[in-house]
């Protein structure tokens, strides 16, 4: 029967150069509902080029949701967020800091780039798989699955 399509899966950006952490990571979305396609990538510069959609990203589908770490080669992960947070069209895309240590004085300035959310690595599987069903709801009315009528 036909499947009328009347939405789109979420687009994940994980931006993490350590194996461990991104195949948690992948792991984690893979066994919650969340339906989603992942780009994974694991330097700064790439990760930059690619939300730009700049040179060979130029085709890039634009992320609903990035899970950015910190130290990244390259370019860091804040250094990512400030230019995101400087461009219109990018903006208004949740992202969720993945690190290994955040104090208070870290989440102070980094609510001042509108993060949606912390994670602190090692990620508990029950809190990282909460926190993006959480965040499916920022933009749950265009995030609809093809119906199976």
């Amino acid at each position: 029967m036909f499947q009328e399509a009347i939405g789109r899966p979420m687009e994940i950006l994980l931006v993490e150069d350590s194996l461990v952490a991104a195949k948690f990571a992948i792991g984690a979305l893979k066994r919650s509902e969340v339906k989603h396609r992942l780009t994974w990538m694991t330097d700064g510069e790439d990760a930059r080029q690619f939300l730009f959609r700049e040179q060979r990203f130029s085709l890039a589908p634009r992320p609903d949701l990035v899970l950015l770490d910190l130290n990244l080669p390259r370019l860091s992960g804040k250094q990512i967020l400030e230019l995101v947070r400087k461009d219109d069209h990018l903006k208004k895309i949740a992202v969720v800091i993945m690190t290994g240590e955040l104090g208070q004085d870290g989440i102070h300035e980094f609510d001042k780039l509108d993060v949606q959310g912390y994670l602190v690595k090692p990620v508990d599987l029950e809190n990282f798989v909460a926190l993006v069903e959480q965040l499916k709801s920022y933009w749950k009315s265009e995030m609809i699955l093809p119906s199976t009528a």
